[in-house]
């Protein structure tokens, strides 16, 4: 039971971030308001940590830490905002379901995590699916370079996902998500210069929003996936992330008025499909 509720906060909360990026993007840039979310996030994670007095990493795992920090939050957060500049939020999101795909192969190289052989025919669904989103989505380059960018920070995140299972049992999945925001953010302050005065020129319900997605999406979700695969590994945990973006397209045509073309929504099928086929096949 207790599982079932991390994974339904992250699917939430996840599926929701992908409307939220896109409403923000209007008055700020992809690379200002992927930087501000993280500093919000930063924060409240520093507040948190002195309160708690959560100790520093050793000297060790420094570059590890750094590494995750950059592919699951400089890499994943700026490739989505710079993506989904181009690219619709319910799109965006199935392109992001890939992230369980790239954590199985990577756990399965890296983890010596057991896959199922039907991976290969799972991969080739999958992205066949991916080539279908991006002609349904207008067929433009620069829409399919978007898509291409999106594809680029959900490997990024699987990275971040698959790779942080060695330092979880050392740190806890609290302190390593928290070491691993902060070194995330650190790599996005080339971005402040400008940010004073998005702020300032957006409306108070686009600032509401940026707050909001610093504050839940871009923290709870990482912490619930890292206690996750604590429980029950890496390739397992982020196999739920396939539900996010069912969540993701609903809350898109909610908010946005966004309704997916018709070969979208038959890619994204696919690519969720091989998704599926991946993860049945795993060994729990």
């Amino acid at each position: 039971m207790k599982l079932i509720f991390v994974y339904g906060t992250a699917v939430l909360l996840w599926a929701s971030a992908f409307p939220a990026i896109r409403a923000s993007l209007g008055y700020y840039s992809p690379e200002h308001l992927a930087a501000l979310r993280l500093l919000i996030a930063s924060a409240a994670l520093l507040l948190f940590a002195l309160a708690a007095r959560i100790p520093l990493p050793k000297r060790k795992d420094v570059p590890a830490i750094f590494l995750l920090g950059f592919c699951g939050f400089s890499v994943y957060h700026g490739a989505l905002s710079i993506g989904e500049k181009t690219v619709e939020a319910g799109t965006a999101s199935l392109l992001v379901s890939t992230t369980p795909l790239f954590s199985a192969l990577l756990a399965a190289l890296f983890m010596k995590e057991r896959l199922h052989p039907k991976n290969g025919i799972a991969s080739f669904i999958a992205f066949l699916g991916i080539g279908i989103i991006m002609l349904g989505s207008g067929a433009s380059f620069h829409l399919q370079l978007g898509a291409l960018i999106i594809l680029v920070g959900a490997f990024g995140e699987s990275i971040y996902f698959v790779f942080q299972r060695r330092l979880l049992p050392i740190y806890g999945f609290l302190p390593l998500t928290i070491y691993a925001i902060l070194t995330g953010t650190l790599f996005m302050l080339a971005f402040i210069p400008g940010l004073g005065q998005m702020v300032l020129a957006a409306p108070s319900s686009v600032n509401w929003t940026v707050l909001y997605l610093g504050l839940f999406p871009t923290v709870i979700p990482y912490f619930c996936l890292a206690y996750a695969t604590v429980k029950v590994g890496a390739s397992e945990a982020t196999s739920t992330l396939f539900l996010t973006p069912v969540v993701a397209l609903f809350l898109a045509w909610l908010w946005l008025g966004e309704t997916p073309a018709l070969l979208s929504l038959a890619g994204g099928a696919l690519t969720l499909a091989g998704v599926a086929v991946a993860i049945t096949g795993k060994q729990r």
